[in-house]
């Protein structure tokens, strides 16, 4: 028998294939961290056609993990949202609202139209100092024959007294209804610059004035309530005394000035959305004030915390500019001993605290409304209703977003 051998005259075994790299590991021989063949380094691979995107790619798509609306991550914002990608058409991000939100939007409106703001509140401020200004000289003038009849160096007489105080009561009553038109008006403004829109003096009046009468009907309404309360608490005093001296006094007025002034408190806080609300959703004063309860009800502490911090920052301010004129006016009233050295303190007096006016009450007004709309945010998801008139963009009328504040939730 003839014994065969391989044609490349060997051994005759034949070498086995190589063996193959289990999943997930490179074949042998493949050297990590090194480019394939024919690889050059700064140029696309092989196959790729510069301006073209890589295989896979839908065009018109975003990438993956990209949210429709915002920008991508590390693009700096669109115009139009906030640092955080969140929709800002106007002085407020259209989210649940912090209290730099609040603040910093009640300053903003200010400053985008300040015409409207500032302008406003100096027109309604002066008017009102100057009536209140020609009742206190007049007053007493009319009374007594005096402008102070203190300044005489005799005892007041209770004609005096009646003239002095009703002089002030007068002024008072001005400046109050002032304060209702303007603080109306003004919310009329912040309404508007939600949506990144600005409005006239005009257009404010035209939007406020058919709301003025509920407006001015429920300020009566609530310090008729508040005068009738001190009477009661002064009263019970009274009869307290009366019964039993001074220490009976003491022990039943003490708890009673407490719970008043708890009372007058809570119920402020829980009205302090009505003028938005008679204004911004046209309701009636008895409507309007069950919807502030309802709104401030479920964030009671946080609203009153807020609407007192407002007040303090606007007190501060107004202090600060009010008081060098409030002294020199007392200064120039008491020191001169003279009709002249009166009237000319009482003008420096009201200079000084219209000025005070003029600088806080758009930003006093603007935190109100703010807190409102935060409230209405939270508590109604209203965001989602501004987001559809901050949608139609800026070319829009501008009162064609005065509808949205009406929205009705259950």
């Amino acid at each position: 028998m003839v014994h065969m051998s391989n044609d490349a005259g060997g051994s005759g075994h034949v070498n086995p294939p190589p063996p193959y790299a289990p999943p997930g590991y490179p074949p042998p021989g493949y050297q990590q961290a090194y480019p394939p063949p024919g690889y050059q380094q700064g140029y696309p691979p092989p196959g790729y056609q510069q301006g073209y995107p890589p295989p896979g790619y839908q065009q018109g798509y975003p990438p993956p993990g990209y949210q429709q609306g915002y920008p991508p991550p590390g693009y700096p914002p669109q115009q139009g949202y906030s640092p955080a990608g969140v929709l800002k058409p106007g002085v407020i991000p259209l989210r649940p609202l912090g209290l730099s939100d609040i603040f910093n939007g009640a300053v903003n409106y200010i400053r985008r139209n300040p015409k409207a703001t500032l302008g406003l509140t100096a027109i309604v401020v002066v008017a009102a100092q100057l009536i209140s200004l020609v009742l206190q000289i007049l007053g007493p003038l009319i009374a007594t024959g005096d402008i102070d009849p203190t300044l005489s160096g005799e005892a007041p007489t209770t004609g005096d007294v009646v003239a002095l105080s009703g002089s002030a009561l007068a002024g008072s009553i001005t400046t109050a209804l002032a304060s209702v038109v303007l603080s109306g008006m003004l919310t009329v403004i912040v309404g508007r610059a939600v949506f990144g829109a600005d409005i006239t003096i005009g257009e404010a009046w035209q939007r406020v004035k058919s709301r003025l009468l509920a407006l001015l009907g429920f300020t009566a309404l609530e310090a008729l309530a508040i005068l009738v309360l001190i009477g009661i608490v002064v009263v019970a005093i009274i009869a307290a005394e009366a019964v039993g001296g001074g220490v009976a006094a003491f022990l039943v007025g003490a708890p009673l000035v407490i719970a008043a002034v708890a009372l007058i408190v809570y119920v402020a806080t829980s009205l302090l959305f009505t003028p938005a609300l008679i204004v911004l959703e046209r309701l009636g004063v008895v409507d309007a004030a069950k919807r502030s309860f309802a709104l401030v009800k479920k964030d009671f502490w946080r609203v009153l915390g807020i609407w007192i911090l407002a007040a303090l920052v606007a007190a501060v301010i107004a202090g600060a500019v009010g008081v060098p004129f409030s002294f020199g006016g007392q200064l120039l009233a008491s020191g001169s001993g003279s009709a002249g050295g009166a009237v000319a303190g009482l003008v420096l007096i009201a200079v000084g605290a219209a000025v005070g006016q003029i600088l806080t009450a758009p930003f006093s007004a603007g935190v109100v409304v703010l807190l409102y709309t935060d409230r209405r945010i939270r508590s109604e998801a209203f965001d989602l209703v501004l987001h559809t008139g901050a949608a139609a963009g800026p070319s829009v009328a501008a009162d064609s977003t005065d509808h949205l504040w009406l929205t009705r939730h259950p």
